[in-house]
C-alpha cells in the first residue's frame, strides 16, 4: 500500500467516527487529507471535535485507524491523535452514546 492509498483510507476510516473530522487548513484548496502525516515512527493525526467528551471520541478513532494500518509499513508506528481544534456544534449535540461522562 502506498503512503496516498494509506493516507485515503484512514481518512475514510475516520469518516465512520462521529464527533471528529479530519482538521484542514484554511487553504482554497485544502483536502481532508492533509491532516494526515505518515512516518514509520509516528502516525500523526490532526483532528476537530464536534462532539463532547472527546476521550471516548479518540477511543474510537484508534479502534477505526488501527486495522487499516496492520500490514503496513506503518503498522508499528505510535498513533498520535491531535484534536486542533473544538467545533462549537461540540456544546450543542448530544454526547456520545455509551459515554462514561453523563
Amino acid at each position: 500500500m502506498t503512503a496516498e492509498e494509506a493516507v485515503e483510507r484512514i481518512v475514510g476510516a475516520l469518516a465512520e467516527v462521529a464527533g471528529l473530522r479530519p482538521a484542514t487548513p484554511s487553504l482554497p484548496m485544502a483536502r481532508e487529507d492533509m491532516a494526515v502525516d505518515l512516518s514509520p515512527e509516528v502516525v500523526r493525526i490532526r483532528l476537530i471535535a464536534t462532539r463532547l467528551p472527546i476521550p471516548p471520541l479518540l477511543d474510537r478513532a484508534v479502534r477505526a485507524v488501527r486495522p487499516v494500518l496492520a500490514g503496513t509499513e506503518w503498522e508499528n508506528a505510535r498513533l498520535r491523535l491531535v484534536v486542533t481544534d473544538l467545533d462549537g456544534a461540540a456544546f450543542t449535540s448530544p454526547g456520545v452514546p455509551g459515554d462514561r461522562f453523563r
